[in-house]
């Protein structure tokens, strides 16, 4: 067994002030070269990659122990830093190289399946399969050392204002809310199963009962759902709550925090408080609750124009109580095609809108529409927008919210392909006053938009029964440049207003009591007013770190089918195993 050769320096540390230092480096090999009586080892470990150079100058038992490695030997160096003659300025530690006169081998390694380099070309899934090596790369390195240090800024933030870290239970009750429950079986109590947390909120509250008063915890969480670019199976929240609060002051709190967090990490200084819009007026603007502000294309609503058209298209969707919204694109006209128009009208057929009308603004008015149309109503249209020659405008006409799904997607489709979405602008806002609930057409009945905890708005109470799709809910998201970052709200800690919550969502006694009989229970000795948020630390280390995936700061992700390429999970267990448990799989589900 090869003797641990005790590091100096990290292999991306070393500069050319570091000259005559005699120094000792381990890592992996990432390439080997022999130039005769020159051996050339590039050295990497997370911090990077260091030149060694072997000479005719070391033993021949060392020369030739150099030249027997290959790319992932892991091995120890010793040596001396000195200046290279030729610099490589696309490396940190490109002006110096250390000549080795000592080396180690910790262990060999087989020719690695995937290339360990930041700029590879490998399919995904083979990625994950082999995530140990994918992992040495400096860039997914960097990507949870930053992760890292948000977490501690986290940590180090909360303690300064007064929470408690606390943690809740993995295995908790199954209360269906929304997406999927992950079940675990009890042995101990056949036919009996513990749910994987969706998030901790009946605990968190519970906590707040329990004179906690502020409370965060970096937790795990999971729901069984399709996935996407931004989810995971298995994700984590910074998950808080507060005791005597209104939004405010929760508000006030996470400005805070990401203040904290912008000017540490970023060395930016964000500007608070930061600006708030309502969930009708980010809907009306931008087509969507969680807008991305960098940039303009607001939506304007055109109904009043066409309300006498004889346009069946238009006059359809306005008798059916429909919408005609448009965005209007500054100097859109030269810089999209007719081609690349239809293709955008296809990709909006995705959000079920039938259809987008075009207008390219100039002397005269050109337009998909202009056989049904006059110049004087088209440029009336153009009025609506301030627009201007060379400007595009795009129309939709559906129901409401097809028209903002579309729209909102159109909107920051351009601007990205117009190249507005700097990396390095960052724009916060709040949604706030969000309907308490939403209609589900396919159940025929509300449900609670965020979570039946949620308070009202006390102006709107009576309208709980009567009037439910009036009902304002005390909730806010934080948005960062069209991502929801977290959210949260004030909850409801007045019984009798829980229960009148609870009946307008149509809910039995035996239900609410199988749901959340321990948390009501708990409410009957006393519970102060109280609020919190969520945010998902994924897709905020995500946007920082200017990835395009939250699998890219998760050290060991799922694929897009939720497994885990590495140790082939889900995967099947023994017969005895569910014996113990009392469970059988049915034969049409394995054979699925």
């Amino acid at each position: 067994m090869a003797d641990v050769l005790k590091r100096t320096h990290m292999c991306g540390e070393l500069r050319k002030e570091d000259g005559g230092k005699k120094v000792v480096l381990n890592g992996w090999v990432s390439k080997r070269r022999n130039l005769g009586g020159l051996i050339f080892c590039d050295l990497r470990d997370k911090t990077g990659i260091t030149q060694i150079v072997f000479d005719d100058s070391v033993p021949e038992e060392v020369f030739n122990k150099a030249d027997s490695v290959r790319s992932e030997f892991v091995i120890g160096i010793c040596g001396t830093v000195r200046e290279r003659e030729s610099k490589n300025p696309q490396m940190d530690t490109g002006d110096i190289e250390v000549l080795a006169d000592r080396i180690t081998v910790y262990s060999e390694a087989e020719t690695p399946p995937i290339y360990v380099k930041d700029d590879d070309n490998v399919d995904d899934n083979l990625k994950l399969k082999y995530r140990y090596l994918d992992l040495r790369k400096k860039s997914v390195q960097d990507s949870l050392s930053f992760r890292h240090r948000i977490c501690n800024i986290v940590r180090n933030y909360f303690d300064e204002q007064g929470f408690t870290e606390v943690e809740t239970p993995m295995l908790v009750r199954s209360t269906p809310e929304g997406a999927r429950d992950f079940l675990v079986p009890s042995r101990v109590h056949p036919g009996s199963f513990y749910a994987l947390p969706q998030s901790p909120q009946l605990y968190k509250q519970l906590l707040m009962a329990g004179g906690t008063d502020r409370y965060y915890q970096i937790v795990k969480c999971f729901r069984d759902e399709d996935l996407r670019a931004d989810r995971q199976p298995e994700f984590t929240q910074i998950d808080l709550e507060m005791s005597f609060v209104e939004e405010d002051d929760v508000i006030s709190v996470q400005e805070g925090l990401m203040k904290k967090i912008f000017s540490e990490l970023m060395g930016k200084d964000l500007e608070t408080p930061f600006p708030r819009l309502t969930y009708r007026e980010a809907m009306e603007r931008f087509g969507s609750d969680k807008p991305d502000i960098r940039f303009g294309f607001e939506l304007k609503k055109l109904n009043d124009i066409f309300a006498d058209t004889q346009f069946k298209v238009f006059s359809s969707v306005l008798e059916t109580g429909g919408d005609i919204r448009g965005i209007c694109i500054e100097g859109g006209a030269d810089k999209f095609s007719r081609k690349e128009i239809d293709k955008l009208t296809e990709a909006i057929k995705s959000y079920k809108a039938r259809g987008m009308v075009w207008m390219k603004i100039g002397d005269e008015i050109s337009s998909s529409v202009n056989k049904f149309f006059s110049q004087e109503k088209l440029r009336q249209v153009s009025e609506v927008f301030g627009g201007k020659n060379g400007d595009l405008i795009l129309i939709v006409a559906d129901r409401p919210q097809v028209v903002f799904d579309s729209l909102g997607f159109l909107r920051r489709e351009i601007a990205q392909r117009m190249g507005l979405l700097r990396d390095d602008d960052y724009r916060f806002l709040w949604v706030v006053d969000f309907p308490l609930f939403e209609y589900d057409e396919d159940e025929g009945r509300y449900k609670a938009m965020h979570h039946p905890f949620t308070s009202p708005a006390s102006e709107d109470v009576d309208k709980i029964k009567e009037e439910p799709d009036k009902v304002r809910a005390r909730a806010y998201d934080i948005v960062l440049n069209g991502v929801e970052l977290g959210g949260g709200s004030i909850r409801i800690h007045d019984m009798d207003l829980q229960a009148r919550m609870f009946e307008a969502l149509g809910m039995e006694q035996d239900e609410i009591e199988e749901k959340f009989g321990f948390l009501l229970e708990a409410f009957r000795y006393g519970v102060p007013p109280h609020g919190g948020l969520a945010y998902g630390l994924d897709r905020l280390v995500m946007l920082l770190a200017h990835k395009a995936s939250i699998r890219d700061v998760i050290a060991f992700p799922k694929n897009q089918a939720a497994q885990c390429m590495v140790s082939d999970a889900p995967g099947e267990v023994r017969d005895e195993q569910l014996d113990e448990l009392g469970i059988g799989v049915k034969s049409n589900l394995q054979e699925k």
